[in-house]
């Protein structure tokens, strides 16, 4: 079978391609832990992100649970204080190193993931525990207003009203904000959002697993459907079988500044320095790869990293070499652009 020529795929006159089937070895580039763990997911029970579950209270359990176990490996490596609390009315948790923060002019707001609907506030703790240990940094987790209850703006409102409150204690220059997934997506549209109301901008931004354009719009949902197998691939009209937002987005243009800055030049031009991390098999790929090449058209200061064989935030999995150098450049790029 190794030896049989591999069949091609069809080239069809509307530019769409039919890929036939296909075997995909393990990456040579990968280290040991990260191919032992891609031979290790044939024994794993499979994810779901894209669950039917009715109930976004019990998807919320659900994630949480997910969650929980790799945040509690992370307290074990990267021992952190957290608290919890209010700022401008919007709940929020914070991190800081268990020895106290070290960096005591710098802060970075967190936007977590979970497709707009989930995710508080088991994935703060992954993308925020190694981050605020690594960097010696006060990081503020923001729980912003999520569907099935609220609707685009209410999430980047949310974030806008935590960065003013924080403006009077950090000069916009010295504030960082990040996120993966839905929360890098969040990211984006904080970064629009800040200039259009007003306030200053902030000093750096970190869009992680996302970009600023719709999930769909490119192709790598499609392969990542296939060879990931984490996230549904989409129908061919670029519709999905389900709306992992629950509904976020009704109503809003696909093409709206606001939701979808990537589209804009004359407003990605007023984006602060920006790290874009995705990986080669994530659904974001195309997403990321594109807002990265705007940005550079738009005169930004934009890094694009991309994971080998690398799947959906990829930075969350610390205890693999590729995911704990991810996290290691994070912190380096908000250290060194966080003046």
């Amino acid at each position: 079978m190794e030896s049989e020529t591999p069949p091609k795929p069809q080239f069809l006159p509307d530019g769409t391609v039919v890929v036939p089937g296909f075997t995909l070895p393990v990456s040579t580039l990968l280290s040991e832990p990260a191919a032992a763990f891609a031979r290790m997911r044939a024994t794993m029970p499979s994810f779901a992100p894209a669950s039917e579950e009715p109930d976004v209270t019990v998807r919320r359990d659900q994630i949480n649970a997910y969650a929980r176990p790799g945040a509690e490996r992370m307290r074990e490596s990267f021992p952190v204080t957290i608290t919890r609390g209010t700022i401008a009315g919007v709940e929020v948790m914070e991190f800081t190193p268990e020895a106290g923060v070290t960096d005591p002019d710098r802060v970075l707001i967190n936007l977590h993931g979970g497709a707009f609907c989930v995710g508080w506030d088991g994935i703060p703790m992954l993308e925020s525990i190694p981050i605020a240990s690594l960097g010696g940094w006060r990081v503020v987790s923001v729980n912003y207003r999520m569907a099935p209850e609220h609707r685009h703006p209410a999430g980047v409102q949310d974030v806008a009203a935590v960065y003013a409150a924080l403006l009077q204690d950090y000069a916009p220059g010295r504030i960082g904000i990040y996120g993966g997934s839905a929360g890098g997506v969040l990211t984006a549209q904080a970064a629009a959002w800040l200039p259009a109301q007003g306030l200053p901008q902030c000093g750096a931004i970190g869009i992680f697993g996302a970009g600023g354009v719709p999930f769909e719009s490119g192709e790598s949902m499609f392969t990542a459907g296939y060879i990931d197998g984490s996230f549904p691939a989409p129908r061919l009209d670029r519709t999905m079988a389900i709306d992992m937002t629950r509904g976020y987005f009704d109503g809003v243009d696909d093409k709206d500044p606001s939701a979808w800055p990537g589209w804009h030049l004359d407003v990605l031009a007023q984006f602060p320095p920006t790290l874009v991390i995705t990986g080669t098999r994530a659904m974001d790929l195309s997403p990321a790869v594109f807002t990265n090449s705007q940005l550079l058209k738009a005169g930004v200061r934009s890094t694009l990293i991309v994971g080998e064989s690398q799947g959906h935030c990829f930075h969350y999995q610390v205890s693999v070499p590729e995911g704990r150098d991810a996290c290691d450049l994070i912190v380096r790029f908000f250290r060194e652009n966080l003046n």
